[in-house]
């Protein structure tokens, strides 16, 4: 049985993670990616320590995007309290949890058809 999430075409879709990169839609990612609802770019983000507002202006430069799912690694570490207040002040909302939990709750969301967007960062 496909359990496959009905996506409208042009979305991208996490299909796998790990071994430092993902599949998206067919295509082969090395390293951290951000996931907007239309392309894939890479991240220059390899842990939650090198995390800034900064490092995501191509997910706030966007209006569709209303909800950012941070994959920080294996664990989910917690994000500074101002970093959080900056990205609500670009209009988006951020949910930090490990990688394995933001690619699948992408997923998830971009089914539904939620204005979502991901930064993952690559994992073993």
């Amino acid at each position: 049985m496909d359990i496959t999430p009905l996506v409208p075409e042009g979305r991208q879709v996490i299909e796998a993670y790990g071994d430092m990169g993902f599949r998206v839609s067919g295509y082969r990612y090395e390293g951290s990616i951000l996931i907007l609802p239309d392309q894939t770019i890479a991240w220059a983000v390899s842990s939650s320590d090198e995390l800034s507002v900064e490092s995501l202006d191509h997910v706030t430069d966007r209006s569709e995007v209303e909800l950012l799912l941070l994959g920080l690694g294996r664990k989910t570490v917690m994000i500074p309290r101002n970093f959080r207040a900056a990205l609500k002040e670009k209009g988006v909302a951020v949910e930090p949890m490990d990688t394995g939990a933001a690619s699948r709750t992408y997923n998830v969301l971009q089914a539904e058809g939620r204005r979502v967007a991901a930064a993952l960062i690559a994992v073993e």
